[in-house]
C-alpha cells in the first residue's frame, strides 16, 4: 500500500520534471487529444498552458471545460539512464487565466518554457489553466491510485 505522502512526493517529482502533457478534450461526443506545454502552479493544484483561440482544442474547451491531462514519467530518462515508472493523469476543469493573475502565471510559464515567448505573446493566444480536482497515479499495471487534490494535502 502506498502512503499519501509517497504519492504526493511522486506527483510533485513528476510535475517538477515534466514540461509536456497530453490534453484530452471532447465536443459533441468526439474526443480530441493535443500535446501541450504545461507549467504546474500552486503545488500542482493548477496546470497552466497556452493555445491559440482558433484551434479545435480551444473550441472544445469552450463547449466542455472538463478535461484530463496525461503526464508520462515512465519513459527512460536519457540523462539518468533510468525509467520512473509513473504515469499521472490530472482530471479537472479548464478556465481562462484571470487578468489580475495573468502576468505572474505567464511569467512562470515562460520561465519553464522560454522558447514559447513569441507564441504566448501572439494576439490570438490565450493562457488557460486546468483547476485540478484529482490525480490518478499509475505505478504499474496493478498499482493505480486516485486521490483528490484535497486528500493530497499539498502545501501552497
Amino acid at each position: 500500500m502506498t502512503s499519501s505522502a509517497s504519492i504526493r512526493d511522486s506527483i510533485q517529482k513528476l510535475l517538477g520534471t515534466t514540461g509536456f502533457a497530453v490534453l484530452a478534450t471532447e465536443n459533441a461526443g468526439q474526443p480530441h487529444t493535443s500535446l501541450i506545454a504545461i507549467t504546474p502552479v500552486d503545488a500542482g493544484r493548477r496546470l497552466v498552458f497556452a493555445t491559440y483561440r482558433n484551434t479545435r482544442k480551444f473550441t472544445n474547451l469552450m463547449q466542455n471545460q472538463r478535461v484530463s491531462v496525461l503526464m508520462d514519467g515512465s519513459r527512460r530518462d536519457s540523462q539518468a539512464g533510468t525509467a520512473t515508472g509513473l504515469v499521472l493523469s490530472a482530471v479537472g476543469r479548464v478556465q481562462e487565466v484571470n487578468a489580475t493573475t495573468h502576468p505572474d502565471l505567464l511569467g512562470a510559464h515562460l520561465e519553464k518554457h522560454p522558447d514559447l515567448e513569441s507564441f504566448t505573446r501572439a494576439p490570438d493566444c490565450v493562457l488557460l489553466e486546468v483547476v485540478v480536482e484529482a490525480y490518478q497515479v499509475v505505478h504499474g499495471i496493478d498499482n493505480v491510485t486516485w486521490l483528490s487534490v484535497d486528500d493530497l494535502k499539498m502545501p501552497l
